[in-house]
């Protein structure tokens, strides 16, 4: 069975970060991870550098990415000018994010939910008639930071109401890494009800240690689609507690183990991690990199042995 992995170091992972990377520094991380077997990345947002100095140059970036063709290049856009500015630049695929409770919508963008909700369902509308696919993100899907747990049925509206819109894939962000496996196949049975599980993505922090588990889940319940970020990079800004994504290596591991086709080597990935460490200056690694960064160790050593 084939698992898309969808690799958001390069703006997920980076935007959280105390050190801002040049427009440079972040070509070559998505180079390494293309070079690595990442068919699918989320290279950047087009929002104002003023609020996110870290995603300054994002149209410079996309003007010069690489393998523009072979890759599926997604760029985040919070109003309609952001929309604009990515396709301009040549953003395969455009992200929204609805958060899903009022106080983070007016934490993270300064507007109600009402407002939110209208704001991205028509960039998916416009997408849909300009040809352009446009993914929505269900943020705090689990649980809100400030208002606490959301019951499922709220976030099957919301899933239903983007899907009516034309979003070309639903994401549900457990944002601040508070699900469990079984909050997920709760959540999971509510949307499923309403859009089924083919539309359907997840984005899994591992604040509490239990995204791994939580994507078992997922799978369980037919999701197919995953976002990571190599070595754990990241966490939300706007969120507190909230730390990094669940790492690239552990979900290909996990998946490859399991017998899912993700058509990357986890060990291509071990020097990623290094680069990703090396260019933000903060110690990176999921649950696996040990053993992998061994298993990579012997693998040379064997090639040189051999004359490789």
């Amino acid at each position: 069975m084939k698992v898309r992995i969808n690799e958001v170091s390069p703006r997920d992972g980076l935007q959280s970060q105390g050190k801002t990377l040049s427009v440079e520094s972040r070509l070559s991380l998505i180079q390494a991870l293309v070079n690595a077997g990442l068919k699918n990345v989320e290279a950047g947002s087009f929002v104002s550098p003023k609020a996110v100095p870290q995603m300054a140059g994002t149209d410079d970036l996309f003007a010069r990415i690489p393998e523009r063709n072979a890759v599926r290049y997604a760029g985040l856009v919070p109003n309609m000018k952001g929309y604009e500015l990515a396709v301009a630049a040549g953003a395969n695929v455009v992200n929204v994010v609805l958060s899903v409770t009022e106080t983070m919508n007016q934490k993270n963008i300064r507007m109600s939910l009402p407002q939110t909700v209208e704001v991205c369902t028509a960039i998916i509308e416009r997408g849909r008639g300009e040809g352009v696919e446009v993914q929505a993100y269900l943020a705090v899907a689990f649980e809100c930071p400030f208002e606490g747990l959301v019951e499922p049925a709220v976030v099957a509206r919301f899933a239903k109401l983007v899907e009516q819109a034309g979003a070309s894939k639903i994401i549900i962000a457990d944002t601040i890494g508070a699900a469990n496996p079984e909050h997920v196949r709760r959540l999971l049975s509510a949307v499923i009800s309403e859009v089924g599980s083919d539309i359907l993505s997840c984005h899994f922090h591992d604040t509490r240690g239990m995204a791994l588990a939580n994507i078992t889940a997922a799978l369980d319940h037919g999701v197919r689609e995953f976002d990571t970020s190599i070595g754990g990079l990241g966490g939300c800004p706007f969120s507190p507690g909230a730390t990094g994504n669940v790492a690239t290596e552990d979900v290909v591991l996990l998946l490859n183990s399991m017998g899912h086709e993700t058509g990357i080597n986890p060990l291509d990935l071990i020097p990623v991690v290094s680069l990703a460490e090396q260019l933000t200056g903060t110690p990176l690694g999921g649950k696996s990199f040990r053993w992998l960064s061994q298993q990579l160790s012997k693998a040379s050593a064997a090639g040189m042995s051999h004359g490789g």
